[in-house]
């Protein structure tokens, strides 16, 4: 691509593309807007992860074509975003097509055991996030949201404004 087939050759393209390549993402993203690597929902971790692969694939290019391609696709995938955002936004029926529901995973200090067997989520790991968040009592938890995005939430302190757990599953109330 650009000296021949020598270690200089193989610096230059590692070097070369992959800086143009995240220029590139980096001029997306200024486009497109910061929504872009939020990672609010499972369909934004997705792209994150995605552009990610797409890069290093960009960055591995042997020839313009591979190289023009990765870059394209990562075009690609932030129109797709953006497209589905804007739906999102409009549509309450495709918003729950697209979107799994967080789920509650601790209740007013109690852990949600059906929850966390249905999210195979491993109660050390439970405890671990509680210790993460500062907890020092579980009495204190009022909710622990398993997230959409697989990140967990800690609600904790005196009181827990409804609002903010209103669409969390909760399987404890399930029968």
């Amino acid at each position: 691509m650009f000296f021949d087939h020598t270690i200089a050759d193989i610096a230059a393209r590692g070097i070369i593309l992959s800086s143009a390549g995240l220029c590139w993402i980096i001029f997306l993203v200024r486009i497109v807007g910061l929504r872009s690597f939020s990672k609010m929902t499972n369909f934004d971790f997705v792209m994150t992860i995605a552009t990610g692969s797409l890069l290093a694939g960009a960055a591995q290019a042997t020839q313009w074509a591979g190289f023009a391609q990765a870059l394209i696709a990562v075009t690609g995938l932030f129109l797709v975003q953006w497209v589905t955002s804007r739906i999102r936004k409009r549509s309450d029926l495709f918003e729950a097509a697209i979107q799994n529901d967080p789920v509650l995973l601790m209740k007013d200090g109690e852990i949600c055991e059906k929850a966390l067997q249905k999210e195979r989520v491993a109660k050390s790991d439970l405890i671990a996030k509680l210790r993460e968040a500062n907890v020092l009592e579980m009495g204190k938890v009022r909710a622990v949201v398993l997230e959409t995005t697989g990140d967990v939430s800690v609600l904790h302190g005196d009181s827990l404004e409804p609002k903010l757990i209103a669409s969390v599953r909760d399987l404890t109330s399930d029968g």
